[in-house]
């Protein structure tokens, strides 16, 4: 394993349009698509960069970068980072999942247990840290016990389905998007039994996931440009046009710490930051990412610690939305 010992440091660039709510930092290795962000304990922000192959982390505090050398021919397509501050990644080309000491640069290998499993896509720890992850063009959804290194996988049956975004509700259950479908799927963790739900519209294409504190089912139709809720406990679906319309292209979602569900409009240029309360049933005003445009932001995660929002795009940055300034924004210009 080599560890690259490049230690760059570059200023924050903050939007022009929103001054206050958003930053974004320009990574110092073109054309690599840096995505997945996750923050560490420690506050430093861990990400991807699929198309460059590697692992790195940005000190906000400080501006600096540093980049992790990875196997050739991994493309990561996600990472998340353990409270003991390793670094676990999923191997997109090369049916792995591996996790880095930050400390050492030293990595295990987990690799799937069957061959044609070669596409480890997005993952979320369970409570007691083994990871559920989701297998894209694989048709699957594994689970990782971290302790053991054993791999279990679970086949979807609706044929091309495309396992997709994935979350846990509060029972510890897996839900996931089928983004090749117009289906939401979960898995018992006891008995490792699937079940799917059908949205009622057979156009939707669900692409992420939120799980809200009551346990409700959030999903973004990347093609309909829609918000859409499930009931699990009726089987029920809602579903909200997004602000910014059928070709909104809703992408990257997560969840903050007072119910809303956000959603990155990808489809508008600049990319924009929409969010939603499920308990006025209302979007907020969106917020756009004015400096880089985003281009295309796939994956974001809230930082209860900071009350920020971590994106990476596709124009090469990785940003922050702070929520606390979004609230002010909105506070200053209510009548």
């Amino acid at each position: 394993m080599r560890l690259a010992v490049s230690l760059i440091l570059l200023p924050a660039v903050l939007s022009a349009q929103a001054p206050i709510a958003v930053s974004e930092w320009k990574v110092p290795w073109p054309d690599t698509r840096p995505r997945d962000p996750a923050v560490a304990p420690d506050g430093r922000v861990w990400f991807v960069g699929q198309a460059g192959n590697y692992v790195a982390v940005l000190d906000p505090r400080t501006g600096a970068f540093r980049r992790y050398e990875i196997d050739p021919g991994t493309h990561p397509h996600n990472l998340i980072v353990a409270p003991d501050g390793g670094v676990w990644y999923s191997g997109n080309r090369n049916g792995m999942i591996g996790r880095l000491d930050p400390a050492t640069g030293e990595v295990r290998r987990y690799p799937m247990p069957e061959k044609d499993l070669t596409d480890p896509h997005t993952q979320v720890f369970d409570k007691n840290g083994n990871i559920w992850f989701t297998l894209q063009g694989s048709n699957a959804v594994g689970y990782l016990d971290t302790k053991s290194g054993s791999v279990r996988v679970v086949r979807v049956p609706t044929g091309g389905s495309r396992p997709y975004g994935i979350a846990l509700d509060s029972k510890g259950r897996p839900w996931f998007d089928e983004f090749g479908t117009n289906k939401v799927g979960t898995i018992d963790p006891a008995t490792f039994q699937l079940k799917e739900y059908t949205i009622p519209d057979a156009g939707a294409r669900p692409r992420r996931i939120v799980i809200t504190p009551d346990d409700r089912v959030f999903v973004g139709d990347y093609a309909g440009g829609k918000l859409i809720a499930l009931d699990p406990v009726t089987g029920k679906f809602e579903e909200w046009q997004n602000p910014g319309g059928i070709r909104s292209a809703p992408y990257a979602m997560t969840g903050d710490d007072r119910g809303r569900v956000w959603q990155a409009e990808t489809g508008p240029q600049p990319n924009r930051m929409v969010s939603f309360d499920p308990r006025t049933r209302k979007f907020g005003t969106p917020v756009p990412i004015s400096e880089s445009g985003g281009i295309v932001i796939r994956h974001m995660v809230f930082d209860p610690n900071t009350r920020s929002i971590w994106f990476g795009t596709d124009a090469g940055t990785i940003g922050r939305l702070s929520l606390a300034a979004v609230e002010g924004a909105e506070i200053r210009t209510t009548p």
